[in-house]
Order: structure tokens, then sequence, then C-alpha cells
């Protein structure tokens, strides 16, 4: 039987492990699997164990992250140039 050394280890978390990562509930990313939303996730081994990669979940946080207008001033709407109108007079 193969040795699983520490660095594999802590590279796969499990829905319980992946949750407390994220500061979320185990049935939040049950929910969110389900809508196929949230971080990737995918089975591993013969019972199909649901499991997440630990640079995943990373690269899912800085998404989420510059998704937000509240982290990412380039999506700021109060910092956004606003559009001009364009005038609806009719030509009688």
């Amino acid at each position: 039987m193969p040795v699983v050394t520490g660095t594999a280890r802590t590279a796969f978390l499990n829905v319980k492990d992946a949750a407390e990562y994220l500061g979320l509930s185990p049935h939040t990313l049950y929910v969110w699997r389900h809508r196929r939303q949230g971080p990737p996730s995918f089975r591993m081994g013969p019972r199909g164990r649901v499991m997440y990669r630990r640079e995943a979940l990373y690269a899912w946080i800085r998404e989420q992250e510059q998704a937000d207008s509240r982290s990412n001033s380039a999506l700021n709407p109060v910092l956004a140039i606003p559009e001009q109108r364009v005038s609806r007079t009719a030509n009688t």
C-alpha cells in the first residue's frame, strides 16, 4: 500500500475540512455542489468521496474577491465615469 506524504494529505480536503477552510458549513458546500456553484470539487477513490484541492479553494476565493466591487475598485460603481444621456427630442 502506498504511503501518503504530508504534502499529499494537505493538498486535498474533504467536505468538512474544505468548509472549515472557507468558513462555511458542510451543508452549504453540498448545496453549492448540487447547484454547480462554489469552488470546484471532484470525487476521489472507490467510495467516491467529494474532495477539494486546497489550491483550487484558494483560487476560487481570489475569484470571489475580484468579482466583488467592494474588493475590486475597478468594479466600484461610485468610481465609474457617468455615461452621457442621449437626448430623445423628436425631429418635427
